[in-house]
C-alpha cells in the first residue's frame, strides 16, 4: 500500500478510535444516571416497606402502609425521573436561574425577585394544615435521600453534564417544603386571568379611539354559545341551582409589559390566547355503562418533558390515617396529584379564568407615592441575585398598597405623564390554602368532600368538573375572586385615588356558581363564560374564550346523544376533533370576493371543505394561511406590536362583527397613500398572499398541499434547549410532529398569526378520558414520557403516541398494576 494511503488510513482508524471512544463515553455519561427500577433499595426514614410498579411506558405507581411513607417514595420517585427539571423550577420560581446560566437570564430573575414568589411561598408553609406540612416535608426528605445518594453530576442526569462545563462549580442544594410551595405560584401565574389584556388594550389606545380599541374585545356571545352553568343564582347569600335572578401612564405601562414578558413561562405560552382546556362530564344517563364518564385535556405550552407526571398513589389499605387511592397527573416537585381519580372519584381542571390581577398606576416621588390625597412611604426590600461567572447584582423591590412596582426592574424606564409607575395587585401574591387543597382532593370520597376540598383551591382558579362511582356528576367554581369598589378590571386604574381598590374580602365560596347532576345530562367546560351576567352579580371577568371549542363539544355529545348511548371511545373522539369553528363565517365572505389568478385554484378547495383541520387537509392548509392574512393585513398597520392578534377565538368575534362592516377603518391599509381599502379588498389580497406563501413551501400543486407539512411542533427542553448551541440542543430537544387541528380547536393545537411558520406553541399537555363504571377502563396519555433523562427509552415514547390521538390503558386497581407493570423496586427502612 502506498505511504500516503497508508498515511490516511492510519489516521481514519485514529479518528475512528477516538469517535468510538467519545461515543462510549458519551453513552456511559447518558445511562449513569437512569435510575434503578427493579431490586431493592434503602430509603432512611421510611416506617416499612415501599413498592414501586413501573410498566413499559415507565409510569410508577407505588404502595405504601402509611401516608408519610407515600409521599416521600413520591418524593423519591420524582426525583429519579426529574430531578433537573424540579431543580431548574426551582431557580426559576425563586428567581435564581442566574447562578446557573450566568448574565443571560438577569432580566427573568428581576422579574421574579420582583414578584416574590418565593417570598410569599415561605410565609405561606406556616399557615397550612400541619398534615400538609408533614407530608411536603416527608416529600422534601424523598428528595433529599436520592440527591444524598448522587453527588457526581453524572449521577443525577446528562443535563447537570453539560452545565459543568459553563458552571463547574454548582451544585443542587437540599430540597425544602417551600420549593415545592415556590412551583404553585408558577402555576398560578400562567394560569392568570387578563392581564395581558390589560395592557393591551391600554397600548392599543395609544394609537386608537376609546371605541375602535372596544370593538376589539366583544362580548361573550351568550346567544350563540352556551357558558357552563345555566341555571341557579345567587339566594341568600348562597349560589342555589335552583334560584331564579333577581333585576339588577403609557410609559410605565409599556415597561411595565416587558417586565411581565420577563416572567419566564414555566406552564404556558408567552401567547396568552392560546392558554385553555377542555374538561366535560356526561352522566350516566348517556353512557353505555350507566354510570359517568369524564374528560379532561389542559391546553399549555409544549415542553421537554412534558409539564406533567402520571403516577399512582396508594395505601395498601384504606385507613384514617393512610386515606389515599389516587391516581393522576402529577408535578415533579409537588406531592400528590393534581388532576386524576380516587377510587370512587374523579375530577378534571380547566382554567376558570376569573380577573384576580389589576395593574394600578402610580404617582411616585423619591420615596413615597400618592395615595387618597396623602404621601405614602413605599416599601422597600433588597434583593441580591447571584451570577455564575459574575458579581452579585443587587436590586430595589418597591411596592406600594397594591402591590410591587413591576416597571421598576427595568432598565431605561421613563416616566411620563400623569402616572410615572405601574403596580401589581395578584391574589396570588397574598399567602394561600392551594396545597391543603391538594390531599384534601387526593382523599375526597363524595361530592360533599370533593367541595369541601375545591374551597381551599384558592389560586388558580379553575373550573372543576366532577364524577363519582354512585353516578353523581357536578361542578363547582372555586377560587380567591376580588371585589372590586369599582371598574371591571379591564382597564389598568389610577391607584391614587383609591376608587378601584379590592375589597377586604372576596366572592365567598359559597356564592361561587355550582351545579349537580343538571337535567341536561352532562356539563362542559372550555374557559367559555361560567354563567351569565344577567343572572349572577359578582364580577367573575370580562375577558372570557368566546365559546367556540365548548359549544363544539356540546353539539358533539347531542350528537352522539342522539344517536346512541356515550362511551370512552366516544369521549377520545371528541378530544380529537379538529373542526374549524369559525370556517363556516369565512369562507362564504371568501367565496363572496372576486378573485383572478391562482390563488382561485387554491379557493376552491374551500367550496367543500367541512371545516376539519386533519394532516392531510389542503383545505385546512390555505384556510390557516388565509386566516393569518386577514388578522395581519387588518390590524398590524393599526395597532402596536404588544397588541397585535396572535388569533383564536376572540379574533373570530371581531372579524365575525367586521365582515359585517365592510367600510369599517380597521379594513383600510394605513401603509398604503391616497387609497383607501375596505373589506373585500382585504379579503382579495388575503387569499392572494396565502396562497404564495403556501405555493413557496409546499409547491404550486394544490391539492397537493397537508396541514401537516405546516402545523408541526418541536419538543423544546425548557433551558439548555434553548442554549443557542446546536450539538446541546440535538441531545434534549425532540421532534417535529405533525399534528392536527389548531387554536380554537377542540383539539387546541395552538400557532401564532404574527409568525409564518405555524409552529405550534399551545397543546393538550395531556389526556384522560375516566370511566366510572369501571375505573381500569380509564386511558390517558402524557405529552412526552415520564423520564428526564435524554436517550432513556421512557423519554418521549408517548409523543407519537399522543399525536395520533391514542390512549394508553389508566390502570389503577392493584391486580391490573401488578399484571402490567415490567419493573418492581421496593424500598425499605
Amino acid at each position: 500500500m502506498p505511504w500516503p494511503l497508508r498515511w490516511f488510513a492510519r489516521v481514519l482508524t485514529v479518528l475512528l478510535a477516538l469517535a468510538l471512544v467519545l461515543a462510549g463515553v458519551l453513552v456511559y455519561t447518558v445511562r449513569k444516571s437512569f435510575p434503578q427500577v427493579d431490586g431493592t433499595l434503602r430509603l432512611p426514614g421510611l416506617s416499612g416497606n415501599v413498592e414501586i410498579f413501573r410498566d413499559k411506558s415507565g409510569i410508577p405507581h407505588i404502595y405504601a402502609d402509611s401516608a408519610a411513607d407515600l409521599f416521600m417514595a413520591q418524593g423519591f420517585v420524582h426525583a429519579q425521573d426529574r430531578f433537573y427539571e424540579m431543580d431548574f423550577r426551582r431557580h426559576t420560581t425563586a428567581g435564581r436561574l442566574s447562578e446557573l446560566f450566568g448574565s443571560s437570564t438577569l432580566a427573568n430573575d428581576k422579574a421574579l425577585r420582583t414578584m416574590g414568589w418565593r417570598r410569599v411561598a415561605e410565609q405561606e408553609l406556616p399557615e397550612l394544615d400541619q398534615q400538609t406540612q408533614d407530608f411536603l416535608n416527608a416529600y422534601a426528605r424523598g428528595v433529599n435521600t436520592w440527591l444524598g445518594a448522587n453527588q457526581n453530576a453524572s449521577d443525577r442526569s446528562l443535563e447537570y453534564s453539560v452545565l459543568k462545563v459553563q458552571n463547574g462549580d454548582y451544585q443542587p442544594e437540599k430540597w425544602t417544603a417551600v420549593d415545592s410551595l415556590a412551583w404553585l405560584k408558577a402555576m398560578a401565574w400562567d394560569l392568570r386571568s387578563n392581564m395581558e389584556d390589560e395592557i393591551d388594550r391600554a397600548l392599543a389606545l395609544t394609537k386608537l379611539p376609546m371605541e375602535r380599541v372596544e370593538q376589539l374585545y366583544p362580548g361573550y356571545p351568550y346567544d350563540r354559545h352556551s357558558p357552563i352553568v345555566t341555571e341557579g343564582a345567587i339566594d341568600q347569600e348562597r349560589f342555589d341551582q335552583r334560584a331564579e335572578p333577581r333585576a339588577r401612564g403609557t410609559a410605565a405601562l409599556a415597561q411595565a409589559a416587558k417586565t411581565l414578558d420577563a416572567v419566564p413561562s414555566t406552564m404556558g405560552t408567552a401567547e396568552r390566547e392560546g392558554i385553555g382546556s377542555n374538561s366535560w362530564v356526561v352522566s350516566g344517563a348517556h353512557t353505555a355503562s350507566g354510570k359517568p364518564l369524564l374528560a379532561n385535556d389542559p391546553h399549555l405550552s409544549p415542553s421537554m418533558p412534558s409539564v406533567w407526571y402520571q403516577a399512582g398513589l396508594h395505601c395498601r389499605k384504606i385507613t384514617e390515617e393512610c386515606p389515599y387511592d389516587v391516581t393522576g397527573y402529577t408535578f415533579a416537585g409537588v406531592p400528590g396529584v393534581i388532576i386524576g381519580h380516587t377510587d370512587k372519584i374523579a375530577w378534571g381542571f380547566t382554567n376558570l379564568g376569573p380577573d384576580v390581577a389589576d395593574l394600578f398606576l402610580e404617582q411616585v416621588q423619591g420615596d413615597s407615592y400618592l395615595y387618597k390625597g396623602r404621601q405614602m412611604k413605599l416599601e422597600t426590600r433588597q434583593e441580591q441575585i447571584k451570577v455564575a461567572g459574575g458579581a452579585p447584582v443587587t436590586i430595589t423591590v418597591k411596592s406600594t398598597v397594591h402591590g410591587p412596582l413591576i416597571n421598576e426592574v427595568m432598565d431605561g424606564a421613563k416616566p411620563s405623564g400623569e402616572a410615572n409607575a405601574v403596580a401589581l395587585q395578584w391574589t396570588a401574591l397574598t399567602p394561600g390554602r392551594t396545597a391543603d387543597a391538594i390531599f384534601a382532593l387526593n382523599r375526597a370520597a363524595d361530592w360533599n368532600e370533593f367541595k369541601a376540598a375545591a374551597s381551599l383551591f384558592e389560586v388558580p382558579a379553575q373550573n372543576l368538573v366532577y364524577a363519582d362511582t354512585t353516578g353523581k356528576i357536578g361542578y363547582q367554581a372555586p377560587g380567591r375572586i376580588p371585589v372590586r369598589e369599582s371598574g371591571d378590571g379591564t382597564w389598568p386604574v389610577p391607584g391614587w385615588t383609591g376608587a378601584y381598590d379590592w375589597k377586604t374580602a372576596p366572592i365567598p365560596y359559597d356564592q361561587l356558581p355550582s351545579v349537580e347532576d343538571p337535567a341536561e345530562g352532562f356539563i362542559v367546560t372550555a374557559n367559555n363564560s361560567v354563567i351569565d351576567p344577567s343572572r349572577y352579580q359578582p364580577l367573575l371577568t370580562m375577558d372570557w374564550a368566546h365559546g367556540y371549542r365548548s359549544e363544539r363539544i356540546r353539539d358533539r355529545i347531542e350528537a352522539a346523544v342522539a344517536q346512541g348511548e356515550i362511551d370512552a371511545a366516544t369521549m377520545s373522539e371528541i378530544q380529537q376533533d379538529t373542526h374549524n369553528g369559525f370556517a363556516e363565517t369565512l369562507v362564504p365572505a371568501l367565496m363572496g370576493v372576486d378573485l383572478a389568478g391562482p390563488a382561485t385554484g387554491a379557493r376552491n378547495l374551500l367550496e367543500s371543505w367541512d371545516g376539519s383541520q386533519g394532516l392531510d387537509s389542503a383545505p385546512a392548509a390555505y384556510f390557516n394561511a388565509v386566516w393569518r392574512q386577514v388578522l395581519t393585513l387588518t390590524f398590524n398597520d393599526d395597532l402596536p406590536e404588544g397588541a397585535r392578534p396572535a388569533g383564536g377565538d376572540r379574533w373570530y368575534e371581531v372579524i365575525r362583527r367586521l365582515l359585517e362592516l365592510p367600510d369599517d377603518p380597521f379594513w383600510d391599509d394605513l401603509t398604503t397613500k391616497n387609497l383607501t381599502e375596505t373589506r373585500d379588498d382585504i379579503l382579495r389580497q388575503a387569499m392572494a398572499s396565502a396562497y404564495q406563501e403556501v405555493a413557496e413551501r409546499l409547491g404550486e400543486d394544490v391539492k397537493a398541499w397537508r396541514w401537516g407539512d405546516l402545523h408541526r411542533l418541536e419538543l423544546v427542553n425548557g433551558s439548555l434547549g434553548t442554549s443557542g448551541i446546536a450539538p446541546v440542543e440535538a441531545l434534549f430537544n425532540r421532534g417535529p410532529l405533525a399534528v392536527p387541528g389548531s387554536k380554537d380547536a377542540v383539539n387546541a393545537t395552538g400557532w401564532n398569526v404574527q409568525n409564518d411558520d405555524y409552529a405550534i406553541n399551545a397543546v393538550p399537555s395531556m389526556r384522560m378520558v375516566v370511566d366510572l363504571s369501571d375505573l381500569d377502563k380509564s386511558r390517558w396519555i402524557n405529552l412526552t414520557g415520564a423520564s428526564g433523562h435524554a436517550f432513556h427509552e421512557n423519554y418521549w415514547d408517548q409523543a407519537e403516541v399522543w399525536a395520533r390521538g391514542d390512549l394508553l390503558p389508566m390502570y389503577s386497581k392493584p391486580e391490573s398494576v401488578r399484571k402490567a407493570a415490567v419493573h418492581t423496586l421496593t424500598l425499605t427502612p
